[in-house]
């Protein structure tokens, strides 16, 4: 098989991984509601359910990434599917509630095994010049995925409430078979045994999260730390916010995030590769974060729902370039640790969605505008780091250059 076409194969593969990760996700959140029901549950218990697999995702990315250093990206990837399909298949079985939080956090740590091995593959294969559209791919499939999941869980639940969840663990289930039977390894033994073999490297969340700190690329994760923290801040009350304020429906939500949703995968899929080559990463970065802290401070003058449609395109499309804008310079930056950085991405991503729905749900009850107020400010300080990085940035270069002269 040609180069060119195994790469292409390869990426179809870690698309279809992330896809599926996140349409696990995305299935229960139609389905839980009533599903609690028979386990006696309570609107608490749904949240505490939804956390739960950010938890484990949150302290699993880190170890992942590093794993898929030392082992490899195959045979991460194929365990974290493996995760997945048990934690769905839990879930469809369980009787009673402590089965249901045994499966989240089970499927909390098989995403945070994919989504760390899958970037670093993708950084594997792909040259630097390749890198955003890359990215944008894998972000477009995990964005398509959450999108989808939802009206796909709703579809099947027709069939049985348990049968979403049934589904969702054979797809996994096949998936990891797929990636078993026909994903190459891209990382050679020697690159492997050179990873497993650096001296005083230690496996523990605490050790990780302590490197990260003096990584050269720390500015960056703060960046994604601060811009997921703002679009965990729009998303998880956007529901409530326009019931409540605009006393929109069930269906006029879902029409919105629908759309915005889907307008970002268009984005991702086709054209932040063209953005990154015309503008470049950084610059880019400065722009969504400038235009995204903006469409959500305009979101909050009209209930109008074609201009709230609008707006939520608009703040959805900005965010959605800049995941993997981010994702890439993080990519560029790690040299060799492409597993490590990749999982501190996705630990540094899942602290933000646990800080910014809870301080979101805090000062919503002190009024409706101000978790969008925060958010922006939150985006706009993004903004001021990432200039001053990037000038600082382009400081050192001169004067290495200087030097070097």
């Amino acid at each position: 098989m040609k180069k060119s076409n195994l790469l292409s194969l390869s990426l179809i593969i870690l698309m279809t991984n992330m896809f599926i990760a996140l349409l696990g996700v995305g299935l229960v959140i139609p389905v839980l509601p009533q599903y609690i029901l028979e386990f006696n549950g309570s609107g608490k218990d749904i949240g505490y359910l939804v956390a739960a697999m950010g938890l484990t995702q949150f302290f699993v990315s880190p170890i992942g990434g590093k794993l898929s250093d030392k082992y490899g990206r195959k045979k991460i990837l194929i365990i974290g599917l493996s995760l997945l399909t048990v934690s769905q298949l839990l879930f469809a079985v369980g009787i009673e509630l402590w089965m249901l939080y045994l499966s989240r956090l089970i499927g909390g740590m098989g995403v945070g095994l994919i989504v760390p091995a899958n970037m670093a593959y993708v950084a594997d294969v792909t040259s630097k010049e390749d890198r955003g559209k890359g990215m944008g791919y894998l972000g477009a499939a995990l964005s398509f995925g959450f999108v989808i999941g939802p009206g796909i869980g709703g579809f099947l639940a027709e069939l049985g409430i348990r049968v979403p969840f049934y589904v969702s663990a054979l797809v996994a289930g096949i998936a990891a078979i797929i990636s078993l039977l026909f994903l190459p390894e891209p990382l050679t033994k020697e690159q492997q045994l050179k990873a497993r073999k650096k001296t005083g490297e230690s496996n523990s969340i605490l050790y990780l999260f302590q490197k990260s700190l003096t990584s050269k690329y720390l500015i960056l994760l703060i960046l994604t730390l601060f811009m997921t923290i703002g679009i965990a801040k729009f998303e998880s009350i956007f529901g409530l916010y326009v019931d409540r304020k605009y006393g929109y429906s069930p269906k006029d939500i879902s029409i919105l995030l629908t759309a915005g949703a889907l307008f970002g995968v268009l984005l991702q899929a086709l054209f932040i590769d063209k953005l990154i080559k015309y503008i470049g990463e950084i610059k880019l970065v400065e722009w969504c974060f400038a235009l995204s802290a903006a469409s959500m401070i305009l979101v909050l003058l009209s209930g109008h729902f074609w201009y709230v449609l609008l707006m939520t395109i608009c703040f959805i499309g900005f965010t959605s370039i800049l995941r993997p804008a981010l994702n890439t310079l993080v990519s560029k930056m790690a040299g060799e640790e492409q597993g490590f950085a990749a999982g501190m991405v996705n630990a540094y991503s899942s602290l933000g969605n646990i800080i910014g729905p809870a301080i979101a749900g805090i000062i919503f009850d002190i009024h409706f505008d101000i978790p969008y107020v925060f958010g922006a400010i939150i985006l706009l300080s993004g903004l001021v780091i990432c200039v001053i990085w990037s000038k600082r940035k382009k400081g050192n270069e001169n004067v290495d250059r200087d030097l070097s002269g």
